[in-house]
């Protein structure tokens, strides 16, 4: 399935370096880089180097038929996992290195890849290293080019949620802006209804047939002729017949 590996995009990462032997490394490059690439649609290339001493190569056949896809997939996930080996080994009495590998293994107890380096020399060095470069520069180019993306929604989502939070305090004001309205044309239709009702009850008051009522004119009560005999006594005092009464 060539188109598997025109599709693969390089990864770049910092092995873990591990010495065989007694040697420690001692006198040797401290850090490593290392880049997976496909130069063509049946082929992987992997370049490790320092960029000053030590440069080596890896040109493997990626496999054919149904085995490709599930190979690459598996080779990705290994490779961009935390668990990525440089495994050294030095000659006797020497500072120089005999053999390297790149081991990888995408979890443990996962089967490990492991691929086999060649040391470079001379322009071929240069070569490794000068593609590594250019491959580093353009994942670079491409993280840049995520992240101004992503700058730029956010921006715009600034921008919208600006204007969302800009629109709902205008709804909000307007809406405590209706609810005071409505409460003051309540509050005077409350105060018109009881101005209506004092008035009613006023002019009520104040009509003629009231005024009669509550004013009544002084009435003259007309004196009366109370015989003798039915006058009472009042308090202990008797009221008798005068000689002008009994002669009369």
């Amino acid at each position: 399935m060539p188109a598997v590996l025109e599709e693969f995009d390089p990864i770049i990462g910092e092995p873990k370096i591990e010495w065989a032997g007694s040697c420690s490394g001692s006198g040797h490059s401290s850090g490593f880089l290392f880049c997976v690439h496909s130069p063509d649609s049946s082929h992987l290339r992997i370049y490790v180097s320092d960029f000053r001493d030590i440069t080596w190569e890896s040109r493997d056949s990626a496999g054919i038929g149904g085995s490709l896809s599930h190979f690459i997939h598996y080779l990705v996930a290994s490779i961009k996992s935390e668990d990525v080996k440089l495994l050294l080994e030095a000659l006797p009495n020497s500072i120089d290195t005999k053999s390297a590998k790149l081991v990888a293994q995408k979890s443990k107890g996962m089967p490990r890849i492991s691929f086999s380096l060649t040391k470079l020399t001379g322009s071929a060095a240069s070569d490794a290293m000068a593609n590594l470069s250019l491959e580093l520069f353009k994942a670079y180019k491409g993280l840049q080019y995520l992240f101004m993306q992503e700058q730029e929604r956010r921006l715009q989502l600034t921008e919208v949620i600006a204007a969302e939070r800009e629109n709902n305090e205008s709804i909000q004001s307007q809406l405590e802006l209706n609810s005071n309205r409505h409460k003051l044309q309540k509050t005077m239709n409350s105060l018109d209804k009881a101005d209506a009702s004092a008035s009613v009850v006023t002019n009520g008051q104040n009509s003629p047939d009231k005024k009669a009522v509550r004013h009544p004119g002084p009435t003259k009560v007309a004196k009366r002729f109370i015989p003798a005999h039915h006058r009472a006594k009042i308090r202990g005092v008797v009221l008798q017949d005068s000689e002008n009464d009994k002669n009369s």
